[in-house]
């Protein structure tokens, strides 16, 4: 039996990774439409000599720094420079970093799955991305290459929370960089302050001490790639021309560019359950399914913490359990299964997986 689990389950992730390459090499084919177009002009005006700028397509077709309606930030562009400095081509080139990000998606959400409860789940979650809609719906995004910046922020925002438990800091680094691919990553930034609460332990005021303890460093490297961001544009612009650019930044974050009338929340949540290959009542639920398991668990976690105790799902070793350990016992002459739990010593019981490990 389980040797027809093992086999069954290579065989789905070898087609799951055909349904990628298939995707990938569809994408990576595809036509540079307009926005990717625009995107391209930064890292291009750039290696010019011209700044961090676009040609000005939508601001009077005049070289524009750190133009506000680029937003696809820099952690994109520019890497998407180093590439064209060596020579590549620009589509196929620009592309690559894209694609590199995909692939850290995907292997994070991977991650992720198999944390929360096995390898099965790792196959489920790797295969999500491929179940959103992007020739019928009306996201700008179309496929996994395109040169836009809302799938190396997810990438980068899944990264956070593999890393959140163990490396806060890491995470508020990799949260910062999100802000800086795509700014529709500030959403993200309420429940990332909420993540860094449940993860602190301790009850009332002592919680609070230890939630501002653990805080300060990730929050500081939350605003830290934006901070250098604009004192990069201070120093290029000018303090007159900063100023424009603050206003022109502030009034594309709360209008999103766009000069039409701003959807309702009810809109918002129809093009979202619409944009996937499953039908809309089915995108819901299962939304409002993984909230509620996130929820659950984060309650179940936090209760274990307030406890002075370490979740089940990643209990401590103690020196003894480190010495079974190093020299694995037997019983009746047969070996003891053993596996990983959350401080990396393979003991006996310790759960195999979970969200905080």
């Amino acid at each position: 039996m389980r040797l027809t689990r093992t086999i069954a389950f290579w065989l789905l992730a070898a087609a799951l990774l055909a349904c990628h390459v298939i995707v990938i090499q569809h994408s990576l084919g595809a036509r540079l439409w307009e926005d990717e177009a625009f995107n391209l002009t930064v890292p291009r005006n750039l290696l010019a000599g011209l700044g961090y700028a676009s040609d000005g397509a939508l601001s009077g077709s005049t070289i524009t720094l750190f133009d506000p309606r680029i937003s696809t930030g820099p952690t994109v562009l520019l890497p998407v420079a180093a590439v064209l400095a060596f020579g590549a081509d620009p589509v196929i080139g620009a592309r690559m970093v894209p694609l590199a990000f995909w692939v850290a998606l995907i292997a994070g959400l991977a991650v992720l799955g198999r944390r929360t409860a096995g390898l099965w789940a790792a196959l489920v979650a790797a295969a999500v991305p491929l179940a959103f809609n992007g020739l019928g719906s009306v996201s700008p995004i179309q496929g996994p290459t395109d040169l836009l910046g809302e799938i190396p922020a997810a990438a980068l925002l899944v990264w956070a929370l593999v890393v959140l438990p163990r490396r806060a800091w890491l995470a508020g680094l990799l949260v910062g960089l999100a802000v800086q691919a795509k700014l529709i990553a500030l959403l993200a930034l309420p429940g990332f302050a909420v993540a860094l609460w449940v993860l602190a332990p301790g009850r009332g005021w002592q919680r609070i001490v230890q939630t501002l303890k653990r805080s300060w460093l990730p929050l500081v490297l939350v605003g830290t790639p934006t901070l250098l961001v604009e004192i990069a544009a201070l120093v290029s612009m000018g303090p007159a021309a900063f100023v424009d650019h603050l206003r022109g930044l502030a009034w594309f974050v709360r209008g999103g560019g766009q000069h039409v009338a701003p959807t309702t929340v009810l809109q918002k949540i129809e093009t979202l359950a619409g944009a996937w290959f499953v039908p809309p009542w089915v995108a819901i639920a299962t939304a409002v399914l993984c909230l509620l398991l996130i929820a659950a668990g984060l309650l179940s976690a936090r209760g274990e913490w307030s406890r002075g105790r370490m979740p089940r799902s990643s209990p401590s070793c103690s020196s003894r359990d480190r010495s079974r350990a190093r020299s694995p016992s037997s019983a009746g002459g047969r070996r003891l299964r053993t596996h990983r739990c959350g401080c990396g010593i393979r003991r006996p019981g310790c759960s195999r997986s979970s969200l905080f490990s």
